[in-house]
């Protein structure tokens, strides 16, 4: 990864062990209807903010689980502003891994109305210094340049000063699939300017045209492969691995489930050498 993991950016020393003691979390929460107050929670914060014109779209909560024929089952839940949480416990029953999701959810989002959590001067310093420890122990693997992607990170984050962390991750999440995408390199080869970059990434969601731009680039890379191909199928399955990681430890996972997404698509794009890929979560 480019940038370090936003769960953990900012965090105090006082709060940061809810996430290692999140799986002791069911005897606070045994009594709460995780999933009613997870929606209401964000809709009483899209009322604070006068955000209830688009009839309540902008507080919307989105479930998705993942099809199974046996347990253990497994759910995601996308916040609005982009965060996304998955059930980080063995869940027999479809209901049980939406309530665990929705539990990660929620703790996450009462964490995030802590000031340590709205992007400041202080905050960028610490996320840039961080981004660049990250890409600098992974960067012999993927042979990519960070400069482009530290770059525009630290403009982003500039341009977003008094945001919350769950508030910015869509488009925190767009930026990441760019630079892992090797997109954010290409507009600067084409000398587009970060101010240019960032104000029209800005103004875009993170929808189904976007994914399958990029699944289109990732079947084209693997169709221009040499004999064998598998382009797709190694990407996928680090994605795979990063995308379990980060749920069955709680943490945000947006970046590696969109990951995996494009790529499945990609697979499909590009079936002669990927027909065998599964999906698994």
């Amino acid at each position: 990864m480019v940038y370090p993991e936003a769960s953990r950016w900012g965090a105090p020393d006082t709060i940061a062990p809810l996430y290692d003691d999140v799986y002791r979390a069911d005897g606070v929460l045994s009594t709460v209807n995780v999933v009613e107050a997870l929606q209401e929670f964000w809709q009483m914060k899209a009322s604070r903010n006068g955000n209830t014109a688009s009839g309540g779209s902008s507080a919307l909560v989105i479930y998705e689980s993942v099809p199974a024929a046996h347990p253990p089952y497994v759910c995601y839940v996308t916040l609005p502003g982009g965060a996304c949480f998955g059930s980080f416990q063995n869940c027999p029953t479809k209901a049980e891994a939406r309530r665990s999701a929705a539990k990660i959810a929620l703790m996450n989002s009462v964490f995030n109305e802590h000031e340590s959590r709205r992007i400041s001067e202080h905050f960028i310093e610490k996320a840039v210094a961080e981004a660049r420890a990250s890409f600098a122990g992974d960067a012999a693997s993927h042979h990519q340049d960070s400069s482009a992607g530290i770059a525009a990170f630290r403009f982003m984050l500039e341009a977003n000063k008094g945001r919350t962390m769950l508030e910015f991750q869509e488009l925190m999440t767009v930026f990441q699939l760019l630079h892992w995408n090797g997109s954010l390199r290409a507009m600067r080869e084409r000398q587009c300017s970060r101010q240019e970059v960032v104000a029209h990434y800005s103004a875009r969601a993170l929808d189904d045209a976007m994914r399958e731009q990029m699944a289109r680039e990732w079947a084209s890379r693997e169709r221009e492969a040499q004999a064998g191909g598998g382009v797709i199928r190694n990407e996928l399955a680090r994605a795979e691995r990063e995308l379990r990681a980060a749920r069955v430890a709680a943490r945000e996972l947006r970046f590696p489930k969109e990951k995996r997404d494009i790529l499945l698509l990609a697979a499909r794009l590009a079936p002669t050498s990927t027909s065998d890929l599964n999906a698994r979560n």
